[in-house]
């Protein structure tokens, strides 16, 4: 069972930056595609970013691209999402998700615990 550990939140003031980092386990991290979901009270997880195995392809969600970048150091098995340019509408618990593809929740099978990240106005 691999684990997952996010870390990097806390709370910052519109327009501000965040880097999450997302720790694994175990080496076989190096194989699993990778994605981070946010989830804001009172509201469903939804999709922030995924990226492939190698780190060639990534996708973002709409309402963070631009803004936010995802990238995999399989050396260090650690996956990050840097975040500049924060909204107060990007508050959130931030979950690390592993083993899957696409924007579906029901897609991975390993999640973190989450980090919240908290944008004040």
């Amino acid at each position: 069972q691999v684990q997952l550990v996010e870390s990097g939140g806390g709370l910052v003031q519109a327009g501000g930056s965040l880097r999450l980092s997302c720790a694994a386990s175990e080496r076989t991290f190096t194989n699993f595609h990778m994605g981070w979901f946010r989830q804001a009270p009172g509201k469903e997880r939804e999709f922030v970013a995924a990226i492939s195995w190698n780190g060639v392809s990534t996708i973002y969600a709409d309402s963070v691209k631009g803004r936010f970048t995802i990238s995999k150091d399989n050396a260090k098995i650690t996956m990050r999402l840097q975040m500049n340019s924060l909204k107060p509408e990007d508050t959130a618990v931030y979950y690390c998700a592993g083993r899957g593809w696409g924007t579906s929740v029901q897609g991975y099978d390993y999640w973190g615990q989450g980090t919240q990240v908290t944008v004040s106005s």
